[in-house]
């Protein structure tokens, strides 16, 4: 798989990942709301196992062929009964913590992914001569 498709995989998880931050943020004062996140195990197999040569399709059962689902991201229920905030277990400062961190990786991504799209462009527009 390029590396220009496991960016554009990056960006979708980091566009799933801040939905459900900016959830968990809303709901911070909601009793009784659980805390959600976002599978990272499914992007990392997605990932890890399309980079798989396989010589037929029946080798190593459905590994390498691309999945059907539209989002192939799961949101999971934070089960943990610690309320940090008294009212459910969404930490304020952790919620934004994490959201710093998505927002720095998905510049990254979008950087790198422009700076290949432009690289292409200078290539198509004949490497920049004059």
């Amino acid at each position: 798989m390029s590396s220009i498709k496991l960016l554009e995989n990056l960006l979708d998880y980091c566009s799933v990942k801040n939905k459900v931050i900016a959830k968990n943020i809303s709901n911070v004062g909601t009793e009784g709301y659980k805390r959600e996140d976002v599978a990272f195990k499914n992007l990392l197999e997605e990932n890890t196992n399309s980079s798989l040569k396989i010589s037929s399709q029946k080798h190593l059962g459905s590994v390498g062929t691309p999945t059907e689902s539209n989002n192939p991201f799961d949101i999971v229920y934070d089960e943990n009964a610690e309320t940090t905030s008294g009212i459910n277990n969404v930490n304020i400062e952790q919620e934004m913590s994490e959201l710093a961190e998505n927002t720095l990786r998905f510049k990254f991504a979008s950087r790198k992914v422009g700076d290949y799209y432009r690289g292409i462009q200078n290539v198509i527009r004949g490497g920049g001569r004059l």
